[in-house]
């Protein structure tokens, strides 16, 4: 495994992370406990020490695989826990409470704290909130108290458009130290604007959904159905299959012969000098050591091809 600095925040993050939102159940599979702990265990053999959730992730379902998981290997110092905070899903059906005001959000800080069965997290993420919601100065007033008491390590931003560079442009001047954004071989955006703000600022930056939503895994063929309970089926079904078709082209152009897809996917990523960690879900441990293979392939070139062999 490969390690690089999380930007200002100064933490020493593996180079491949471990996305959780599968966890709840959104992706097509339930998981048991014995199953999560499976995957945790092979990440922290393979040296991945990112982990990153939210508390809508099943409403603290994932944060709670989490922290059995912690709290029973006595190994939380080993990680770097990054989640995030404003989608209350459980309580959806009262229109009339803001889940961004500062009361609110420090109510889900305490229940994510409670879930993963700790005392801190590392990196506190507002989560694809809007601009209104982002503009809010009691909010990240009361942030900045959890800092100093102790409760979160550093802040950070998980914008909800990958060319939202105004979250991006703001995040110093609200303490926030990262960036998590959409990055992939399908979609580039952000190296127009919200990179370049983060190489400006010195914001580390977290790619996230680095397979697009699985695309990228080389395990769908054009003509692929995703069933009814896996997220992917609510999507434009003849987008879906047009992107199908053009991860077969990259297939054959531009991925290296004996190297999987979903290896050389992250390692794509990874080559922007702006991205400090890639953060894939998975859902077996043989998928967590195909992801942490792209390590090997990661080196940074600051020209950062279309396609590399």
């Amino acid at each position: 495994m490969k390690y690089r600095r999380l930007g200002k925040t100064e933490l020493k993050v593996s180079v491949v992370g471990v996305g959780t939102w599968q966890f709840s159940g959104a992706w097509g599979q339930d998981y048991e406990q014995d199953e999560v702990d499976a995957i945790l265990d092979k990440a922290r053999d393979l040296g991945i020490n990112l982990l990153d959730t939210a508390e809508c992730y099943g409403h603290h379902l994932s944060e709670s695989f989490i922290g059995s998981y912690i709290e029973r290997r006595k190994n939380r110092a080993d990680w770097v826990i990054a989640t995030k905070f404003g989608h209350n899903h459980q309580d959806r059906e009262n229109p009339s409470k803001n889940y961004w005001s500062a009361e609110e959000v420090l109510k889900q800080l305490d229940a994510s704290l409670q879930a993963l069965r700790t005392d801190y997290v590392d990196l506190y993420q507002f989560h694809s909130g809007s601009d209104e919601d982002f503009n809010n100065d009691d909010l990240w007033t009361a942030l900045d108290k959890q800092v100093q008491a102790g409760k979160v390590r550093h802040l950070g931003i998980s914008i909800g458009s990958n060319d939202n560079v105004y979250q991006t442009d703001a995040a110093t001047r609200v303490g926030a130290e990262a960036i998590q954004v959409i990055y992939n071989r399908l979609d580039q955006v952000p190296e127009r604007q919200v990179f370049p703000s983060c190489e400006r600022q010195d914001l580390g930056v977290l790619a996230r959904v680095p397979l697009a939503s699985g695309f990228l895994s080389g395990k769908y063929k054009p003509g692929a159905v995703f069933s009814g309970n896996d997220v992917r089926s609510r999507r434009d079904q003849q987008q879906s299959q047009e992107r199908l078709e053009m991860v077969q082209q990259i297939l054959r152009s531009e991925v290296p012969s004996g190297v999987e897809m979903a290896t050389w996917a992250l390692a794509w990523c990874l080559k922007h000098p702006a991205v400090s960690c890639v953060i894939p879900g998975c859902k077996s441990p043989q998928q967590v050591e195909m992801n942490a293979a792209a390590a090997s392939l990661s080196e940074v070139r600051n020209d950062h091809p279309q396609a590399w062999k």
